[in-house]
């Protein structure tokens, strides 16, 4: 059964048998079925009586309405429960795993809600007077000392919104070292396995970008890196743990190349929870760092909210950190706002100092851990990603030997000669109550299954994701390829065409539009 916008919304001949589908662990997803807004509503209906309004003059300047306003026709219990029920199909990190390799879904304490919420942070405003908001820029103070002891770095901009704008802070910031020594570099060499954002930073700073290739164990090619650096070399861009989470083992190696041609090391610290409270990237040679706090230090990740990326900057580069920053002054705290000319700072990256209720989260779950629990988060994530490994290795297939770090990565290789490709298999992760792991990236692996558990689940949690998976696994290599073709028969929304919903797109409901159309 199809919906006027071409969607299926009931089981029918295209998805026979889901109203019997036996699942592994017996979720069935979400039963209710919701036809969208204007399908429920009826013409004249209404939520709310409006009084009749006295007669007035006329102030619209010919730009009155001409045609009925458009809304649907509901009761206001008919559109509380319409919003509730399609709340219920959102899913999230409180109602179960949410494995996405690369992006480190996890619980966040609510207290760490609850302290960004308080007033005295919350309700504040950027352009209030600094002796009226000595309380938050203390914890911008304590925040990033605590940034800079955790990575062993000297100095730190917390102005970044998110990750991918801390990329272009550390990048600014050595073109600004570059020129200062009047050194007219215009490469940026990124392994092929980095976030996409790496390049596209590189870009938009005007540098040509150069891809290193991985070597036949998931890390960079020292000796293609090696082949590459040279005097037009800028910087070098790495991701450690890397994308196929493994640690770049070489790493002094690739330090000591990129600073003995003159270059600048930058780390992308998207995987810094698999580190932290481990390892220094200070230590390991590297000149500036990005680290999502969004990710590592609590602040709920994905949806489109507020993000915030604090770049860390060795030596070589804490002079040409961007303004604004906290200093120690004789009436307290203060933010430096300004750039003069005697100062090498690249000036201003954004408007105000960045996200309050980023760092209020941060500190809280800083504070909240200690030190031996920082660490701890680190050894669970590591611990909890080669425990998935080691329960999917005999019937998924690794992409790389040997343990991994935060996340595990496995392609399609188990599912050759089956019918069944990775879309098939995490669709069908659908049926059995999971959110799919991150599929075809990163692009170095074919068919990639990457796989992050965080440092936030249980062993029965993981558990019962093990077992589920190597039922499906076992189901697909048994040649149940309609099971995996019709999935998800259980979700609210089946199986769709995404190809044309991609390049056709229908955005808008028209009540003149047919079903044909809308396919």
């Amino acid at each position: 059964m199809m919906n006027r916008q071409g969607r299926p919304t009931a089981p029918g001949e295209a998805t026979a048998g889901a109203t019997t589908a036996m699942t592994f662990t017996g979720h069935r997803g979400l039963e209710h079925e919701e036809p969208l807004l204007f399908e429920l509503g009826d013409p004249g209906r209404s939520g709310v009586d409006l009084p009749v309004m006295a007669s007035a003059s006329n102030r619209l300047g010919g730009l009155e309405r001409t045609q009925a306003i458009g809304l649907a026709g509901l009761s206001e219990p008919e559109a509380v429960r319409h919003f509730t029920r399609l709340s219920r199909k959102n899913y999230a990190i409180d109602m179960g795993i949410f494995p996405l390799g690369s992006c480190t879904m996890k619980h966040n304490p609510r207290l760490n809600e609850k302290m960004a919420r308080l007033p005295g942070f919350a309700d504040i405003h950027p352009l209030q007077p600094e002796s009226t908001v000595q309380g938050a820029l203390q914890v911008m103070d304590v925040l990033g000392h605590w940034l800079r002891t955790l990575t062993g770095m000297p100095a730190v901009a917390l102005s970044p919104k998110a990750g991918a704008h801390g990329e272009l802070c550390g990048l600014m910031a050595i073109r600004a070292a570059l020129e200062a020594r009047g050194d007219a570099r215009s490469v940026v060499l990124v392994p092929e396995s980095a976030h996409g954002t790496n390049p596209a930073t590189a870009a938009l700073c005007g540098y040509q970008v150069k891809s290193i290739p991985a070597n036949d164990r998931g890390r960079v090619d020292l000796g293609a890196l090696r082949e590459e650096l040279g005097p037009d070399v800028a910087a070098f861009m790495l991701t450690n743990p890397n994308t196929c989470g493994l640690f770049e083992d070489a790493i002094l190696e690739i330090a000591d190349a990129v600073h003995g041609a003159g270059a600048l090391f930058y780390c992308d610290g998207a995987n810094f929870n698999a580190i932290v409270g481990k390892v220094r990237p200070g230590d390991l040679g590297i000149d500036a760092m990005h680290i999502n706090l969004h990710k590592t230090f609590s602040t709920p990740h994905g949806g489109g909210g507020p993000g915030s990326g604090p770049v860390v900057f060795s030596e070589a580069l804490a002079p040409y950190i961007p303004v604004p920053n906290v200093v120690h002054g004789p009436d307290g705290l203060r933010l430096v706002e300004q750039v003069n000319e005697t100062d090498a700072s690249f000036g201003r990256l954004t408007a105000f100092h960045g996200q309050m209720g980023m760092y209020v989260r941060a500190l809280a779950y800083m504070l909240s851990h200690g030190a031996d629990g920082l660490r701890r988060v680190a050894e669970d994530a590591v611990l909890a990603a080669n425990y998935v490994l080691a329960g999917l290795s005999e019937e998924l297939t690794p992409s790389f030997e040997g343990p991994c770090m935060h996340e595990a990565l496995f392609d399609d290789r188990f599912l050759k000669g089956t019918g069944v490709t990775t879309l098939d298999f995490a669709k069908a992760m659908i049926d059995e109550g999971f959110h799919p792991m991150t599929m075809y990236f990163p692009l170095v692996v074919q068919g990639a299954m990457l796989i992050e558990p965080t440092e936030s689940e249980s062993k029965r949690t993981l558990d019962e994701f093990i077992a589920a998976m190597v039922s499906l696994a076992r189901a697909a290599k048994s040649g149940d390829v309609e099971r995996f073709k019709r999935a998800p028969a259980l979700a609210p929304v089946r199986r769709l065409d995404e190809t044309t919903a991609a390049r056709r797109p229908v955005l808008r409901w028209l009540p003149e539009e047919s079903e044909e159309a809308a396919r």
